[in-house]
């Protein structure tokens, strides 16, 4: 699909943007507009030091691979992270492993994972 040049500037901003501040931008455009971006909620998430690299590729999956003791503090940081609503985020969680941020950067990637053990989640990089 070809973007105006108007659509393709702001496109190259986003893909500049943080994972963070990606949700931070989806989350605002939701209560500006008064939509939902959950069925598009494909968020490539941030990638994570010590995380396996592929011949020479620098991107990472965030994969959740337990939910642990605290699943309504996982739902609630999975929906932070990923600027979706609660109940999306839950479904997110209904099948372990669930992959939380595809090929995103190492550092973006810790701190993915570190809000994820933070709020009890056992975590994987790919």
């Amino acid at each position: 699909m070809a973007l105006s040049e108007k659509s393709q500037q702001i496109m190259d901003l986003v893909k500049e943007l943080t994972v963070v501040e990606l949700a931070e931008l989806v989350k605002s455009l939701e209560e500006e507009f008064g939509v939902s971006a959950a069925a598009a909620a494909v968020v490539a998430g941030p990638a994570a030091g010590g995380a396996v690299e592929e011949a020479g590729d620098d991107k990472v999956t965030v994969e959740i691979a337990e939910v642990g003791d605290k699943k309504i503090a996982v739902i609630k940081a999975v929906k932070e992270i990923l600027g979706l609503g609660l109940k999306e985020a839950k479904a997110k969680l209904e099948t372990i492993p669930a992959v939380i941020a595809e090929k995103v950067e190492a550092d973006k990637a810790d701190e993915i994972k570190a809000k994820l053990e933070e709020a009890g989640a056992v975590v994987n990089l790919k």
